[in-house]
């Protein structure tokens, strides 16, 4: 585990509609593929971008406090032997701190 005190997801236009009209998102296809949802630790943010949605815009970050999840939260090695932050339970809406479009 790391010192970090909040995680982040990336979501399309689409998975972001989705959590608002739901109230919560069980994973992208690449996420119920894996059995986790995908999250990355604010350093890894730009390169999560980079890697798995290099031609979208309207990307939106969502910010989630750790403290809000117990063990279905797990930091797994994956890029590189980086720990990344692997959520094992759905994205509530109301886990979300904040939120913001990408920058890019």
């Amino acid at each position: 585990m790391t010192d970090t005190v909040s995680v982040f997801k990336i979501f399309t236009a689409d998975q972001w509609a989705t959590l608002h009209h739901d109230g919560a998102f069980a994973g992208s296809a690449d996420d119920l593929r894996d059995g986790y949802i995908h999250m990355s630790a604010e350093p890894e943010l730009a390169g999560t971008i980079e890697k798995h949605f290099p031609s979208q815009s309207g990307l939106v970050i969502a910010e989630i406090a750790i403290d809000r999840f117990d063990s279905s939260l797990k930091w797994e090695a994956a890029r590189e032997g980086k720990l990344f932050p692997h959520l094992y339970e759905p994205i509530l809406l109301a886990d979300i701190i904040r939120s913001r479009i990408s920058d890019r």
